[in-house]
């Protein structure tokens, strides 16, 4: 790990310590731009809360950085533990990070993923879908139809895992032969190693689960996807509504919304996304092709 990525977890990860005061992720974004816009500092010395300061903030936040970034030992011993559970991280500045995501958020990327897994699967071509937890049949029969025809289509499936529609296109996906990535909201020590699956995590892998980290993995679900299918919303709330709003606003990628007669599938259309049955699933290629044609 290189001193750049070790600075990265050190400013975001808790490691172990939940009353450790990282910095969010709108901070971390706004200290990367003042850091890019002045000379770095020397390499033969260490970073100072000065040299912070020099920045534009004040004594208080220049100090709470240095503190963060010089607990090494706490960083090494996390790092450990985090390998003997078979979890990993991959920083904004490691190379094997997934590059729609800087591509697509920039520096709202998340600084840090943990990964439990074949980071492999990471370089495959991929689409995510997203739903309720209380599905109805029909749209449940249409996440098990996206899940099936990415495993038999060779694409990946990009998930999070939650009761419902996650779970149903992610099972699909795997029975056909597929590759998943689950973004999960809880600790990857829960989720046990399985074939084709590789669980991501924003923050450490042992964070436990929280709507906060529901609702801010849904961006990583949103971008690492060539497209979104969404198999059933509530109109105006909930994490899959909030999930495919954010995305519609900002353009990170093309949403298809199963036709499903529902005032949420009327409304996402009405901001941009695309209504689809499950019969236009089947000519899967063409349908990439028509939606994003630089992608596929």
């Amino acid at each position: 790990m290189t001193p750049r990525e070790a600075g990265f977890l050190l400013l975001t990860s808790r490691l172990g310590n939940p009353e450790r005061r990282v910095l969010t992720t709108a901070q971390l974004r706004e200290l990367a731009r003042r850091m890019g816009e002045q000379e770095t500092v020397p390499a033969d010395r260490e970073l100072t809360w000065q040299d912070v300061a020099a920045l534009g903030y004040g004594r208080e936040f220049s100090q709470r950085v240095v503190s963060l970034l010089e607990e090494n030992d706490l960083l090494q011993e996390y790092l450990e533990t985090g390998k003997r559970a078979g979890c990993v991280p991959v920083t904004r500045v490691s190379p094997c990070y997934p590059p729609v995501l800087r591509r697509r958020l920039g520096l709202d990327s998340p600084g840090c993923l943990w990964m439990k897994g074949d980071p492999d699967i990471l370089d495959y071509p991929a689409i995510s879908l997203v739903g309720s937890r209380e599905l109805r049949e029909e749209n449940g029969e249409f996440a098990a139809l996206v899940g099936r025809f990415a495993g038999e289509r060779g694409l990946t499936l990009v998930s999070g895992n939650a009761r419902g529609a996650d779970k149903t296109a992610q099972e699909a996906c795997l029975a056909a032969g597929g590759r998943v990535v689950s973004v999960v909201a809880d600790e990857l020590t829960r989720h046990p190693l399985r074939r084709n699956l590789l669980w991501l995590s924003e923050d450490g892998f042992d964070e436990p689960f929280s709507k906060t980290r529901a609702l801010s993995r849904n961006r990583c679900i949103h971008t690492l996807g060539q497209m979104v299918f969404v198999a059933q919303a509530t109109l105006g709330k909930g994490g899959t509504w909030d999930g495919t709003a954010r995305n519609l606003r900002f353009g990170w990628s093309p949403v298809l919304c199963f036709r499903d007669g529902s005032d949420a599938a009327r409304e996402l259309e009405q901001m941009g996304a695309y209504q689809i049955a499950c019969g236009e699933l089947e000519d899967f290629s063409q349908l990439s092709r028509g939606i994003c044609p630089d992608e596929v």
